[in-house]
């Protein structure tokens, strides 16, 4: 019976668009996920959204002198037009202003509260006299008082990963006027982590899906202790608080945005003749919950979001499992765009073909360790696997059918022992990339399918049909018979991760009009079949690192990316 599988990326903050790091860790991982699991044959929904709430939204909007709705629904329209560039395939790519998660945020909350996990006390806060503002989290910036890495967010400290408590911050300035604040009390709604913490261990501890840094790092934050974490805020843009005297606070944004993911089957559900069907990825107890995120987002999803479904007690699916990446750096040095660090998913598609990145970044992402972005190791990538492996074999293989076989699929005489090896060899490659996707290592994935490839062109290189041609062409035949179901799997394999160039190939192939099912990829195509004469699928690409550097300065001054 189909699974039913819910994937999920994580909502990208909208202030600015997403760099390839963002883009790796979350919606591309996501989206190979969710195209194998529908080539498998289950029920997927793919769902993510843009978190339009919470200060750096409102600290990006101060910058640029317009309202946070102004830039959130110009950058929400950008970004999902971008992800349609990308070949995202979401089911539902919403908003946190969407209409159905404010009204979804606020019940959830008020059962939570119900439940006797949120709590109300006074506090205190930074406050900047000169800007007579309370300031949340992004608004202040300092000395992490854990590491003691500069600049330091008053929400959490990108260096050591740990969430701060704002009045914790060391030497903590405003970042509107960068004087010092003052502490001020004032009231804030909490929920009461500290109650939750046995059932969340537990629940992480019985996770056999998990990896292990995931596992371990979320239990070691329940080690520290679990403390009652901040509900509401004192900003003007955001959800508002449900709770009676909280009507001028607003809603935490990673307490609003996690909620994102079941709103956001709410809402698609909504739209379709079945708007009960979200229950099947929440309520269902044997569907699957995929989250791809980044390293720092972990304990939003093992903690934070955990920690409000059991609260709630609506019986929701807790998450089946998360898939964490580490970082995406640019030659050596974290993504930034004041100081020109990084590829902007805009600028990418501007240099090089969209499947040229998707298979780049899935076949070096950072799974491990901190993987690192070099000229060198892109070009290298594209130029020996994707243009000399891959697109060589197949368009060698299907050159030579066209030339010297009238564009038919030659008739095999019997395989011999080498040809059924072959065959086998490569059903079994199909079979290690589906095992690898779906135990997130994905890279592996990536890298499997070129192996595919390359059994394929050893095995033309050692049976040389074209010199077999000469005397017998149907033992040469037999050979681009076998080579051609080669080809076969390796475009229903590619089509997860590079899905422009499988339906290239498809069509050449002239086989029904998409790529249905993950079983087309061993089921052979049978002899006499017409395909239409194939273009090269890839070129290779400049090398000179220095070119490279010019071309993107170029693409950035025509997009205008590091001034927005």
């Amino acid at each position: 019976m189909p699974e039913k599988v819910l994937v999920t990326s994580a909502w990208p903050y909208i202030n600015v668009t997403p760099h390839l790091g963002n883009l790796v860790g979350s919606a591309l991982s996501a989206d190979v996920t969710a195209r194998y699991y529908r080539l498998k044959g289950d029920d997927v929904l793919f769902v993510s959204g843009s978190d339009e709430h919470g200060t750096p939204i409102e600290v990006e909007a101060l910058k640029c002198g317009i309202t946070p709705k102004e830039l959130t629904q110009r950058n929400h329209a950008k970004v999902l037009e971008l992800f349609k560039q990308w070949n995202i395939s979401y089911d539902n790519y919403t908003c946190t202003e969407s209409s159905v998660h404010k009204e979804f945020v606020q019940k959830t909350l008020l059962e939570i509260q119900k439940n006797g996990y949120i709590f109300e006390q006074d506090t205190q806060m930074l406050y900047c006299e000169h800007d007579q503002r309370f300031l949340p989290d992004r608004f202040v910036e300092g000395k992490c008082p854990h590491c003691n890495a500069e600049k330091a967010r008053g929400d959490q400290c990108d260096m050591c990963g740990k969430l701060l408590e704002l009045t914790s911050i060391v030497e903590p300035y405003c970042i509107i006027c960068k004087n010092k604040p003052t502490v001020k009390t004032t009231k804030h709604w909490y929920i009461d982590l500290t109650k939750l913490s046995e059932p969340l261990s537990e629940y992480i501890k019985n996770n056999q899906q998990l990896p292990s840094n995931v596992k371990n790092f979320s239990l070691n934050w329940i080690k520290e202790g679990l403390k009652p974490r901040a509900v509401t805020r004192d900003i003007d843009w955001g959800i508002t608080a449900p709770f009676k005297g909280a009507e001028e606070k607003t809603i935490y944004v990673w307490i609003d945005a996690v909620l994102g993911y079941i709103s956001a089957a709410i809402e698609q559900a909504q739209q379709t003749t079945q708007p009960e069907k979200w229950t099947d990825f929440w309520l269902n107890k044997n569907a699957k919950t995929l989250y791809f995120v980044g390293k720092d987002n972990i304990p939003f999803h093992t903690i934070i979001l955990p920690a409000l479904l059991i609260a709630s007690g609506q019986n929701y699916n807790l998450p089946w499992n998360v898939l964490a990446t580490e970082f995406l750096q640019f030659h050596g040095q974290k993504a930034s765009k004041s100081q020109r660090v990084g590829i902007w998913i805009d600028e990418a598609i501007e240099m090089f073909p969209v499947d040229y990145w998707r298979f780049y970044l899935i076949a070096n992402r950072p799974e491990s360790k901190d993987t690192n972005f070099t000229w060198n190791t892109f070009t290298e990538k594209i130029n020996a696997d994707l243009n000399d492996t891959f697109g060589n074999f197949i368009h060698r293989t299907l050159s030579f059918i066209n030339n010297k076989f009238e564009n038919t699929i030659p008739t095999p005489t019997k395989l011999d022992a080498d040809d059924q090896t072959i065959l086998d060899t490569v059903k079994t490659k199909v079979q290690q990339t589906a095992k690898e996707i779906e135990t997130g290592n994905l890279q592996a994935a990536a890298n499997t399918l070129i192996s595919i490839s390359r059994i394929g062109n050893q095995y033309l290189n050692i049976k040389e049909p074209w010199n077999i041609m000469k005397t017998d062409k149907e033992k040469a035949g037999t050979i681009f018979y076998v080579a051609t179901q080669i080809v076969k799997a390796a475009t229903v394999v590619s089509a997860p991760f590079i899905p422009q160039t499988a339906q290239q190939i498809w069509q050449t192939l002239q086989l029904p009009q998409n790529i249905n099912t993950w079983n087309d990829a061993t089921t052979p195509i049978e002899a006499g079949h017409k395909i239409t004469k194939p273009t090269p699928l890839f070129h290779k690409i400049e090398t000179d690192e220095t070119k490279l550097d010019e071309q993107l300065a170029e693409i950035r001054s025509k997009l205008g990316t590091l001034q927005k």
